[in-house]
């Protein structure tokens, strides 16, 4: 690793140090995977190279002044400097995904050789230096191509080029990986995209605040994530009848899991908090453990609401061998059910759901405040409530001002907090099994494009080299991951402060 100054150094001893009673990497069971995680288009940059086109990603980040991927971390180019940054880390796992577009330019059709070989020598990088891979195939980018010939995620046509796109990525690529996630974050990535309209492909119904081009929110957040479960559960199924045998894999489907807890003892907020369960997490879970969704979801959305046919739910239905759990923050839950009216009313997801989500303490849209409650909590209800699978903390991290310092300390105790909300979990009997830091590395933001990062590693976009430089969070990583740091959750976990205000997401 980089040289780390004498002053981080002693800032890492206070904080290895400080605590009374502590737990260390050797508390977690042995087979547990520690890691850190990126995106294809988030990381790797080269967009118009060696034979990739346009995703949907490419497209929107060009229309909003937000920045965008072309670039990134030139992870395409600087791969090889990444996983020596993660091995001297002690990284056990890297989380990443296949640009689909890199891999099969047109969608569907003849494979580019040298997108094969990027991702062949990234894996066969990550296995010599003892790196386990977890390839996730779909994070927000899909062939633009494809959105053009027939509108993407809400066309039924996508689960058979996502089911061929996959097959591709367990035959050239599966004897090496051994963990599969189909779609990142389906949940939120069905809301943004196809109700709130701030990711792509950018549609809404339009709004005060998002004038979506094209879009229903009504209808298409609902069927795009119908066609998500079954494109999850064909691919899955695929895996498991042509390839799981022989390369001895696991595949899951990721969500986004806020925690939820009621804003006051109210019976209106208690009953709001558990429809904001059904609609947040028994959307794409129940399905999956049950066979079909939650009866609170049918009952508002009606015909809305797309219906597995008998076939189709028997697919969905145990297709995932884990769940993967995005999750950053806790949020209020408050009633907004409002009462019969004659005035037409908007209808998008957070009102069919009708519940407004309040964030706790000081954080904002872009900064969470650590509240690692909130995490046990969604460990303990998945637990409860849907056969307590699997699971892998596939993201979690909190965002700091870009270049605004490399003592991340805050995001030291957001992480060690976190940390001991799962070791708490695993010791109640949750079967979670990985963590996995967001991010590795500072890259391209989705909702803040580079004006705050979540990395371990700063990256110097104005350098032409873009230097990495560890900050201090990839130090403490290190520590903890080799046994040399102690983490004692009382000592580190901030209590909650004033609410800031409301979100829609």
């Amino acid at each position: 690793m980089q040289a780390v100054s004498l002053f981080f150094s002693f800032l890492l001893f206070l904080l290895a140090t400080s605590y009374g009673e502590a737990f260390t990497r050797n508390d977690f069971p042995e087979d547990f995977l520690f890691g850190a995680a990126t995106s294809a288009y988030q990381w790797e940059g080269a967009v118009d190279e060696d034979g990739r086109t346009p995703s949907v990603w490419d497209t929107f980040s060009h229309s909003y002044n937000r920045g965008n991927g072309d670039i990134a971390c030139d992870g395409y180019h600087k791969y090889k400097e990444d996983v020596k940054l993660m091995a001297e880390m002690g990284l056990e796992a890297f989380r990443f995904s296949i640009s689909w577009t890199r891999l099969i330019p047109n969608g569907r059709g003849p494979i580019n050789p040298k997108g094969l070989w990027f991702y062949k020598n990234l894996i066969k990088e990550l296995l010599t230096h003892g790196i386990e891979p977890h390839v996730t195939l779909y994070h927000y980018d899909l062939p633009q191509a494809l959105e053009d010939e027939y509108g993407g995620w809400i066309n039924r046509k996508i689960i058979e080029d996502f089911t061929a796109f996959a097959d591709v990525c367990f035959r050239e690529f599966g004897d090496d990986v051994k963990l599969w996630t189909t779609i990142n974050e389906a949940t939120i990535f069905a809301i943004a995209s196809y109700s709130d309209g701030y990711a792509p492909p950018g549609h809404c119904s339009p709004t005060t605040f998002f004038n979506c081009s094209t879009g229903n929110s009504s209808t298409e957040p609902y069927l795009a994530g119908h066609n998500m479960l079954l494109a999850h559960a064909y691919a899955s199924k695929l895996y498991k009848l042509k390839y799981k045998s022989k390369q001895r894999g696991s595949i899951g489907l990721s969500i986004y899991a806020f925690g939820l807890t009621p804003y006051t003892n109210s019976k209106d907020d208690e009953i709001a908090t558990q429809r904001a369960k059904d609609f947040l997490f028994g959307w794409m879970l129940k399905p999956l453990v049950f066979g079909d969704y939650p009866d609170e979801m049918k009952r508002v959305l009606g015909s809305r609401l797309p219906v597995f046919s008998e076939e189709e739910s028997e697919k969905v239905k145990g297709s995932s061998d884990f769940v993967g759990i995005i999750h950053y923050t806790t949020v209020y839950v408050r009633n907004s059910r409002s009462k019969p009216s004659l005035l037409p009313s908007k209808q998008d997801f957070f009102t069919d759901m009708g519940a407004e989500t309040i964030f706790m303490g000081n954080s904002t849209f872009f900064e969470w405040d650590s509240i690692p409650w909130g995490l046990e909590s969604v460990l303990e209800y998945l637990k409860q409530s849907y056969n307590n699978p699997p699971i892998y903390i596939l993201e979690n991290g909190t965002p700091i001002k870009y270049g605004s310092t490399l003592q991340d300390t805050p995001r030291i105790e957001y992480i060690q907090a976190y940390i001991g909300a799962v070791l708490t979990a695993i010791k109640n009997g949750s079967d979670t099994r990985g963590y996995f830091v967001w991010s590795m590395i500072d890259v391209y933001e989705l909702l803040s494009g580079y004006t705050y990062s979540y990395g371990m590693y700063h990256v110097n976009f104005s350098d032409p080299g873009l230097k990495r430089s560890p900050k201090l969070s990839a130090s403490w990583y290190t520590g903890f991951l080799n046994g040399t740091v102690d983490v004692d959750p009382p000592a580190i976990t901030p209590l909650e402060s004033n609410i800031s205000g409301f979100s829609s997401f």
